[in-house]
């Protein structure tokens, strides 16, 4: 069975730093991608990352703040997020999938709160 867990999420101070990791159990995949839902907002893409870690890609929001980065090794996927702003509070989702934009799996979330 496939699963995608989620873990460290957390409540920080703006311009603090969290770390996300995301472990995928049961298959190995070759794109993984962040997603985030603010409270009363739809789900937005935050990146992806490639199978070989090269191809990465981020939403302009979190560009120069955010850092994707995955180990095949460990079937894990990271979100290193920096300079945090209170808008970057949102339940973040890891997402598993053979393509970008073809996700077939997501993680339950993990909260992020950035508080001002």
């Amino acid at each position: 069975q496939v699963q995608l867990a989620e873990s460290g999420g957390g409540l920080v101070q703006a311009g603090g730093s969290l770390g996300l990791s995301c472990a995928a159990s049961g298959r190995t995949f070759s794109v993984y991608a962040w997603f985030r839902r603010a409270p009363g907002k739809d789900r937005e893409f935050v990146a992806h990352i490639g199978w070989t870690g090269d191809t990465t890609y981020y939403a302009d929001s979190v560009k120069g703040r955010f850092t994707i980065s995955r180990s095949n090794a460990r079937n894990t996927v990271n979100l290193q997020m920096n300079s945090l702003k209170p808008e970057d509070t949102a339940v973040y989702y890891c997402a598993a999938g053979p393509a970008i934009g073809n996700y077939h799996y997501w993680g339950q979330g993990t909260q992020v709160t950035v508080s001002s």
